[in-house]
């Protein structure tokens, strides 16, 4: 079976990169090269670093892909009707649909202080992560984990998720009950309030790195822990600085 890719992230990636060792990934279907870093330079997303790397065909245009079977992970983009009628879009999103819907589901699922997440297989359709279910498996989130961690486990369990569905995809319609959406994540999102419970800001901490950094004032705190109601960073980065243990940056200040 010959596949097409759609994805962005670097979530995408990882699951195109593990697909592609075991499938023939004929095209990555990406968004084009975007401003990125310090410096604002158009830079390619990371999956077309990894199709690059790996000698696999890039389009940025849906009409040119050529294959019966897209899958989609962390492409950013809507699928209109059209496209969704002339192949097969399989999705993968990391979450237990129904919950979680949308842009964000791990970092939501963190910031919730959810104990559990997994990865659905679920058909593209035009509702957004309401097409019918084609595999789902659970997996537990340790109280250590980050977005980072959470997403490389779910990149695992989605390629082994899609080795058995690909051959002879078959749906299950998903639940009305227990919808709830993952919105994309906002500037506020990002700033820590030290007048809520430790145990949240931690929370938050952990779903924004190691991608997007959470904001104590003008630090961005990469690490963090709860120790007896207190909120303790752990480890920081300083505006214009590199990251670094929390300790040392208060060390430096003296």
């Amino acid at each position: 079976m010959q596949l097409a890719v759609a994805a962005t992230a670097p979530f995408g990636a990882d699951v195109l990169e593990r697909l592609a060792a075991t499938h023939d990934v004929v095209q990555l279907l990406t968004r084009p090269d975007a401003p990125r870093g310090r410096g604002r330079r158009l830079a390619p997303s990371p999956a077309k670093e990894t199709a690059e790397r790996l000698g696999i065909p890039i389009t940025h245009d849906r009409a040119e892909l050529a294959a019966d079977t897209v899958v989609v992970c962390a492409y950013g983009l809507l699928i209109p009707e059209s496209a969704l009628e002339r192949a097969l879009w399989l999705n993968v999103h990391p979450s237990l649909l129904p919950r979680w819907r949308g842009a964000a589901p791990v970092e939501r699922a963190l910031m919730a202080g959810d104990l559990q997440t997994g990865v659905t297989i679920h058909r593209t359709t035009k509702e957004l992560d309401a097409g019918p279910i084609a595999a789902q498996e659970a997996f537990a989130i340790g109280s250590d984990d980050d977005a980072g961690s959470v997403y490389a486990r779910a990149a695992e369990v989605a390629a082994r998720l899609l080795d058995g569905v690909l051959p002879n995809p078959t749906f299950t319609p998903q639940p009305d009950n227990g919808v709830t959406y993952a919105e994309k994540i906002a500037p506020g999102d990002r700033e820590l309030d030290p007048s809520r419970p430790a145990q949240e800001l931690v929370n938050r901490v952990r779903a924004l790195s190691p991608y997007i950094g959470a904001r104590l004032g003008d630090l961005i705190v990469w690490q963090a822990r709860a120790d007896d109601g207190e909120f303790l960073p752990l480890e920081v980065q300083p505006p214009g600085g590199k990251r670094m243990a929390y300790d040392a940056y208060l060390r430096g200040r003296r």
